[in-house]
């Protein structure tokens, strides 16, 4: 179904195309000025020069046409203003009529994209060590933007790319020869079967990586024994395979478990290691291709284009001394998801220091024709998590922040704000602090544009006021409260003569979890026996959040076309507000006219329902009271 803009822009065609004007200049926008209207056409501007004449005049002309084919049974408000712009607003009624079609659809207006498998690789988590606030942009903007890309109807594929196959290995392995030299894995004569279980915990293999790395850096002898050891596993020697296994399996079941913390989830647990076998081959077409050639001992392509403004260096995919680097094994990673996927779009979310990196990268798969012309190679780049003091957010003695104390500080913060005005049990009390330091992490991160740095402020972020994650829980939840007493008081039964089925919808939608409300869930508004326009007059609160209440397509198409998942955040807390003024400028339970009520049911259903898909594809959940 068309938008609310797309309905406006059709009308405004019509009428250029009547004034005999091109009806493409018909480009209907979001006002910049909502105090003046609700869109705007500067089409008029567009077409002056093709015309040669004022804008003015082409606006006027086309407010006329617009006036004579639609009369006042839509427009409220249809207008030519120097220099030539049109200022639009639409007839309450005409939204509300709208928001009927939008509420009955099953997706409430959202079109389905052509479906098409997208792999999005965000997370980058490195094995054998933990998670720090390092990785929580990636993998919270990743898991984001995944969501909406399916909610879009495309076939998504989350892959962690683990880093597991450099020299973090080698000195793991080296250093846990010392400690256990005994162990059969470093028996090269050793035949028999390596034991099954591994021989650390994940406590102690976040020990020895630290301590090797520092040992490294003071004792050649050692630093060359871990590169020797390196090379072996790479190499395929057999008891250094096995532990390489048991860091694997032991980092998989802790990394998984924390990022099911975040709720972020991957389709696919591949890393560098996986591309490894890729390697030989790919190197060895590119070379005889003429694609790579050998630069200073190096194997480099040249991704220089003739539009270049600045230099941008070759590609290094072979080092001197012969060693793959980070580019070979992203070059292989794209050959194997080629022949698994054939993905018509990548999506890589990674810091914005790696731009330059991974442009090289795409350039290169281009040029050597490991992807086709038309998939779509796109960098989206993160700025910096920092402090309050403007700097990437550290441990109060200066160390790298571990993200699960993140999120158990978090939580602290939001448990000990319910504690002050407990209403529910301890136990209850901890699981509601959980779900609502989630939204908080979550909001705080997203509700930002990806490419720039924010400052995590826990205080902000944890406010059940302003712009946060929970305030928008929080709106949730009392649309939920109010429906609930609206059943147990039995006002919904009354509805039932002038809105046939509302009190079963309402059951059946609060019934229904969050994840469900992605697969459909068609609403019907009952305005019959009101006149919108006089309901909606001297009521803003009414028209503000009927015209929030529209603009949820648009919003979710937006953040899928932009990968902007900003622009979800944004959209809910604005139709948050518009709710809550309504809320407390409308009277709900116990209205009198029942037909009004009917419609304020509605819409506290559709808001409802909108939030609480909005807040599913952002990756957090609503609890059931707060």
């Amino acid at each position: 179904m068309k938008s609310i803009k797309d309905e406006i822009q059709e009308k405004i065609a019509a009428a250029f195309e009547a004034a005999g004007y091109e009806k493409e200049l018909a480009v209907v926008v979001v006002s910049n000025r909502p105090d003046l209207c609700q869109y705007q056409c500067n089409g008029a501007m567009a077409g002056a020069k093709k015309y040669k004449c004022a804008p003015i005049k082409i606006a006027t002309e086309v407010v006329e046409k617009c006036k004579a084919l639609y009369g006042d049974s839509y427009f409220s408000l249809i207008d030519a203003v120097m220099p030539g712009f049109i200022n639009i607003s639409i007839k309450d009624s005409a939204l509300v009529e709208h928001l009927v079609e939008v509420a009955a659809d099953p997706r409430f207006g959202v079109r389905l994209d052509e479906k098409d498998n997208v792999v999005i690789d965000y997370g980058g988590a490195n094995v054998a060590k933990p998670l720090h606030v390092g990785h929580l942009r990636s993998a919270v903007i990743g898991e984001s933007v995944k969501r909406i890309k399916n909610y879009m109807g495309h076939n998504t594929i989350g892959d962690v790319h683990l880093g597991d196959w450099g020299l973090q290995m080698g000195l793991i392995i080296t250093e846990l020869k010392e400690r256990k030299p005994e162990l059969p894995y470093f028996d090269e004569s050793f035949e028999g079967e390596y034991p099954s279980e591994a021989p650390f915990t994940i406590s102690e293999l976040e020990e020895i990586y630290p301590t090797a790395s520092a040992k490294s850096k003071e004792n050649k002898e050692f630093s060359d024994a871990a590169h020797q050891a390196t090379a072996e596993l790479q190499q395929g020697r057999r008891g250094y395979r096995a532990i390489w296994n048991h860091i694997m399996n032991v980092s998989k079941a802790d990394l998984k478990k924390n990022y099911d913390s975040l709720n972020v989830h991957f389709e696919v647990w591949k890393g560098e290691s996986d591309a490894q076998p890729v390697i030989p081959s790919m190197l060895e077409d590119l070379i005889n291709r003429g694609i790579a050639y050998e630069s200073q001992g190096a194997l480099v392509i040249d991704v220089t284009e003739p539009t270049d403004k600045k230099e941008i260096p070759p590609c290094i995919v072979r080092k001197s001394d012969g060693a793959s680097i980070y580019a070979t094994s992203d070059l292989a990673t794209i050959i194997s998801r080629e022949k698994d996927y054939a993905p018509a779009q990548y999506i890589y979310v990674v810091d914005n220091r790696q731009e330059m990196y991974f442009k090289q990268v795409f350039r290169s798969a281009r040029k050597a024709g490991f992807v086709k012309p038309e998939t779509d190679l796109k960098f989206l780049g993160f700025g910096t998590m920092n402090g309050k003091d403007g700097k990437p957010f550290k441990t109060r003695s200066g160390g790298v922040y571990r993200l699960e104390f993140l999120i158990k500080d978090v939580q602290d913060a939001v448990l000990k704000k319910i504690l002050e005005n407990r209403t529910v049990s301890q136990e209850e009390a901890e699981e509601t602090a959980k779900i609502v330091a989630l939204s908080a992490i979550k909001f705080g991160d997203l509700s930002n544009a990806a490419v720039k740095d924010y400052i995590f402020d826990i205080d902000r972020f944890t406010s059940f006021e302003g712009k946060t994650g929970p305030y928008i829980l929080y709106t949730l939840v009392r649309i939920k409260s109010i429906l609930a007493k609206l059943l147990e008081s039995g006002e919904l039964d009354e509805l039932e003569k002038v809105a046939p089925g509302i009190k079963q919808e309402v059951v059946t939608l609060m019934s229904k979890k969050q994840e469900e409300l992605l697969k459909g869930a068609a609403l019907k508004f009952n305005t019959a026996g009101l006149d919108i326009d006089e309901a909606a007059k001297d009521n803003k609160s009414l028209v503000a959040l009927v015209s929030e209440l529209s603009g949820f397509a648009e919003a979710i198409e937006a953040a899928d076309a932009d990968i902007a998942p900003h622009k979800l955040c944004a959209f809910i807390y604005e139709l948050s507000d518009a709710f809550n003024s309504f809320y407390h400028e409308n009277r709900i339970s116990g209205e009198q006219d029942k037909n009004k009520q009917a419609l304020w049911v509605s819409l506290l259903e559709l808001c409802y329902s909108e939030l609480s898909i909005c807040i599913e594809l952002l990756g957090f959940n609503a609890p059931d009271r707060m």
